[in-house]
């Protein structure tokens, strides 16, 4: 699916700034982000390592707030919801897929996607049901009751895509998912997310490789904390 411009944004930065603060000691991570993603769009921030593009990222997905400017989420203020808010924002909203995994060792796979479900309180087998269903979009229809040190890193990723998915989220965010992948697997969950980006679902991406970047619809180069580039790539003339 193609964003259009009579889409209002999904997120809204205006004049967005991080500072943090040690002692007598600033440093501003964010130096004024101005920007907008409509639903259905897919864009990587690329920077380099110090760019401020993590900070970015935990800004979008609420896991952190900006010292100034403002966020809107879907069109309402994040900084006016309450702490019960945003943890709903972050369970049910935005799925989250990170270059660690974070998976549990201890749980078969299907456990580790059901985990967003335990969190909004849904039954048990209604929870096995979806975490199933959700291993089998990724090609993991397989691998349900393997624990992740019995699995690949590409397979571990794909675990993690899958309990991003698994509450059916407006955003994903994914925070350099490809950065412990060798080129196959690497592959395999570009292919995961253009899928997904194709379907409809709003992506953005988080990346310091700008072949990983070019897979995205628009690109975002972030430098020094300021955006210093927006730009289309040849993706986003792809029909969706």
């Amino acid at each position: 699916m193609s964003a259009t411009t009579s889409t209002p944004p999904i997120i809204g930065l205006d004049g967005v700034r991080k500072t943090y603060r040690t002692g007598s000691l600033e440093f501003e991570a964010l130096r004024g982000i101005d920007t907008a993603i409509r639903e259905g769009e897919y864009v990587a921030v690329v920077g380099p390592s110090g760019s401020g593009k993590s900070t970015l990222m935990n800004i979008l997905g609420c896991l952190d707030n900006p010292t100034a400017g403002s966020y809107l989420l879907a069109g309402e203020d994040v900084s006016t919801m309450s702490e019960a808010q945003l943890a709903e924002v972050r369970n049910r909203r935005i799925g989250f897929v990170f270059q660690q995994f974070n998976l549990l060792a201890g749980l078969p796979a299907w456990r580790n996607v059901e985990l967003p479900l335990v969190y909004a309180g849904l039954p048990r087998q209604e929870r096995r049901e979806r975490a199933v269903a959700a291993l089998e979009r990724v090609g993991l229809a397989d691998r349900t009751a393997h624990r992740p040190g019995e699995l690949s890193g590409g397979q571990q990723q794909r675990v993690a895509v899958a309990r991003a998915l698994v509450a059916e989220p407006a955003i994903i965010l994914a925070d350099e998912p490809t950065g412990n992948l060798d080129s196959r697997s690497t592959a395999d969950v570009l292919d995961l997310l253009d899928g997904l980006h194709d379907a409809g679902r709003t992506i953005v991406l988080i990346t310091h490789e700008h072949d990983v970047a070019g897979r995205a619809s628009r690109n975002l180069v972030i430098d020094d904390g300021r955006i210093v580039s927006d730009t289309p790539t040849a993706r986003a003339g792809v029909p969706a």
